[in-house]
């Protein structure tokens, strides 16, 4: 496979290049490979000349010229016999290292990776014992766009469930007041403003990840809300109004709430797509969620409020909502078959004249199955304390849960699953997760190496790592020629230099030591490195955490400066300090903005309640999220940002219409509430449901990700809505008995007076009209 590998030929026009060409070189000008290649000759060359004694042992293994070597990244899966010596070992990797110094050269690297996977994938067909896995720079990219192609049938399934739901929820059986274009027309003014977005990030040279699959669900969850509720607040109208004075009332009842909430959106999405967060992919999600948010709140004011005008003339001229005929009075019904009859089935005005109480809209099945059923079951005294209880075991589970939340740094979490990334990683942990990285030890300052204590100190803080290092194998080197190592300083560095490096095993050790000249041509180190490899169990990451931090800690306190450093820990070091970055700078503006508007809402204890119910979903979706296997990785933060928002949507309506009501009970405003909002509430959360559902089967982590958090926060969101608050409502503040309705000049009683005036000018009231 390995002279396979290095055969591989890019061509060019005029050059064919091979890895020879591009590949890092050595000191001595030949490509750097992994030592595992050079055993592997060695053991070849061995088995060809008959000598059995040869042996390789693990994790350290000594080549012919008498280096040592650490192969614990390469060989996976060993079986040792005693003394370290290697039986057996399942796996072995191979790294190969190529140059990108100019666009030629990256252009020439690029393609030759390409060719690679397929020079593996093809001896994989012809060796089908062995199992192959190639990974290459550009794998990890490709994999995560994958996401994205795989789900585009799942995508078009869950549009099309939504918008049947979105008609179910808008019909109702009388074919006048039935709104099923409304549904629609409402997923329309969603599906417009998400393309509206993509236009604008296209126009502007924006690049597509597939991180943006979870904007058109953010959208679904804003924008449909929103037009439920106008068609909410539109049944609530009377009837024998005038078109556009119900509008007018339908505006002024549901367009505050909907900007309060749009702008909240805008708030906590903008702070997280500002300089504030550092992943890129989270600020891109993060300004490409606001432009939506921001026309789909244009598209609702304009195009959904024109469309819901539309449907109130058809509805005031009794016209059919489908076919937009106009529906024939029931005596000529009765002439008519039952199946014309059914579809034509109408309440016409005078039909109600004798009842004023009576609602043409009752009939919708939600408003029937709440009004009816719901709200007196949910505020009954011996349901509150079961649905009590079920709190504190949410809360229990959620605790729970949020004790163990991980930061998720695993790169196969964010790409599909049939891929070459879980493939590779899959299998790498599987054979090669008994070591750390290689962690670079780097003392930068001219310490004492010639002095016994020092070295005590040195090998202290090495002590208990694999070390490939070269004080150590220097001070076995003076011990095996009986010199002692505790030499002057002359002595010392002159046997370093001079002996000790150029020895062959030993001459690679140069490029791990610094020298420099004083003055008075006195030769002295002042910069040494050294490479340490950690013995890991399963939970590797955590364990890598808390191997950095010791070492950082000890590097600060010890007598011996020095720091310590490996690739994966910049990774690791700014994934762990910005993950969060986008959730906390949102959730800080989100509180901002609570605390300001308090000032500028009717009852400041609506913010109060409200930032008690965001922090209660939060706490529990984090804490169910962890236990649904879910780390908190970028995908989960921009889901927990949104949840803030979701929950802001669905529950400010309800707890506005309940502190702000006055004269009658608790309970009976956690009724009004629910009847007012739980429809819109109940049908939004419906279609966002459906349209989650589809998710699941996407062959994706990113997707799986992307559903795990969407589903928990709609489910408890809708939990807290339906039962948890209409429950607590009934026995917190704020008392309804004690708050007495303030006299205002529009509540003011206006007398009216006719006065007639006799001869005598005697003034008279003739009439009296309150108004």
């Amino acid at each position: 496979l390995h002279s396979a590998v290095t055969r591989i030929q890019v061509q060019r026009p005029g050059f064919n290049y091979t890895f020879a060409h591009i590949c890092i070189l050595n000191n001595d000008k030949t490509c750097i490979v992994d030592d595992i290649v050079h055993v592997l000759e060695e053991l070849k060359a061995a088995r060809s000349s008959n000598r059995t004694n040869f042996a390789i042992t693990y994790p350290i293994t000594h080549l012919k010229d008498g280096r040592e070597v650490y192969n614990g990244h390469q060989l996976g899966g060993v079986t040792v016999h005693s003394k370290d010596r290697v039986k057996s070992a399942e796996a072995i990797q191979l790294t190969y290292y190529l140059q990108a110094i100019n666009s030629l050269n990256d252009m020439v690297a690029e393609k030759w990776e390409s060719i690679f996977c397929d020079t593996v994938e093809l001896f994989q067909k012809s060796n089908r014992k062995v199992k192959m896995y190639p990974f290459t720079s550009s794998s990890l990219k490709e994999d995560f766009q994958k996401t994205s192609r795989v789900s585009e049938r799942y995508l078009i399934t869950s549009l099309v469930l939504v918008v049947t739901l979105a008609i179910l929820c808008c019909s109702m059986q009388d074919c006048v007041r039935s709104k099923p274009w409304l549904g629609l027309l409402g997923l329309l003014t969603v599906t417009l403003a998400a393309l509206t977005a993509a236009g604008i990030i296209n126009l502007t040279g924006g690049k597509y990840n597939s991180t943006f699959l979870g904007i058109p669900f953010v959208m679904l969850g804003h924008g449909l809300y929103g037009t439920f509720e106008m068609l909410s607040s539109w049944r609530k109208t009377r009837e024998d109004q005038h078109v556009k004075e119900r509008t007018a009332a339908v505006f002024a009842d549901s367009m505050l709430s909907f900007s309060l909430t749009t702008a909240m959106y805008l708030v906590t999405f903008g702070i997280g797509a500002s300089p504030f967060t550092n992943i890129e992919a989270a600020r891109i999600f993060c300004c490409n969620s606001c432009i939506a948010i921001f026309f789909n709140y244009l598209y609702v004011l304009s195009f959904y409020g024109s469309s819901l005008v539309f449907t109130g003339y058809i509805e005031n001229n009794y016209q059919h909502s489908i076919f937009c005929r106009k529906v024939p009075k029931p005596e000529v019904l009765q002439e008519k078959p039952a199946w014309y009859r059914f579809l034509l089935t109408a309440k016409f005005s005078e039909d109600t004249a004798d009842s004023e109480e009576t609602n043409t809209y009752e009939s919708h099945l939600l408003v029937w199955f709440l009004k009816r059923y719901y709200c007196d079951w949910i505020t009954n005294t011996y349901v509150k304390p079961f649905v009590v209880l079920f709190y504190l075991v949410y809360i229990s589970f959620a605790l729970m849960g949020y004790l163990q939340v991980s930061e998720g740094s695993d790169l196969s979490n964010i790409v599909a699953t049939a891929t070459r990334t879980i493939e590779y990683t899959t299998a790498q942990q599987k054979y090669f997760s008994n070591y750390s990285p290689v962690i670079g030890f780097y003392i930068y300052e001219s310490i004492e190496y010639w002095n016994t204590s020092v070295q005590e100190d040195v090998l202290e803080y090495t002590k208990g790592f694999v070390r490939i290092s070269w004080f150590e194998s220097y001070l076995n080197y003076l011990r095996k020629l009986n010199i002692s190592t505790g030499l002057p300083k002359k002595n010392f560095t002159d046997m370093l230099r001079n002996s000790f490096l150029k020895a062959p095993q030993f001459a690679h050790f140069s490029e791990d030591i610094i020298f420099s000249k004083k003055y008075n041509n006195e030769v002295d180190v002042v910069a040494s490195r050294m490479f340490l490899v950690a013995k890991t169990m399963e939970t590797k990451r955590e364990e890598l955490y808390d191997l950095l931090e010791t070492l950082r800690k000890l590097s600060l306190t010890s007598k011996v400066k020095f720091i310590v450093f490996n690739p994966s820990f910049v990774y690791m070091d700014r994934y762990a300090s910005s993950v969060g970055a986008p959730l906390q700078n949102s959730c800080i503006s989100a509180l901002f903005l609570l605390f300001f508007s308090a000032f500028l809402v009717a009852d400041s204890l609506i913010n109060v309640w409200l930032t008690l119910t965001v922090a209660s979903i939060e706490f529990g979706v984090i804490g169910f999220m962890t236990l649904w296997k879910v780390e908190l990785d970028c995908i989960s933060v921009l889901c927990l940002i949104y949840g803030i928002n979701y929950t802001i949507d669905n529950c400010a309506p309800l707890l506005s219409t309940f502190v702000l009501g006055k004269e009658f009970t608790r309970t009976k405003w956690v009724k009004n509430a629910l009847e007012v909002h739980g429809v819109a509430i109940l049908q939004s959360y419906l279609c966002y449901i459906v349209g989650l559902i589809p998710l699941a089967a996407v062959p994706s982590n990113l997707t799986r990700t992307l559903f795990r958090c969407l589903f928990l926060i709609a489910l408890v969101t809708f939990f807290h809505c339906f039962a948890i608050l209409p429950v607590i409502l009934t026995f917190l503040p704020p008392s309804k008995k004690k708050r007495k309705e303030k006299k205002n000049p529009e509540n003011r009683e206006e007398i009216e007076c006719v006065e007639m005036v006799d001869m005598d000018s005697t003034r008279v009231v003739d009439q009296i009209t309150t108004v």
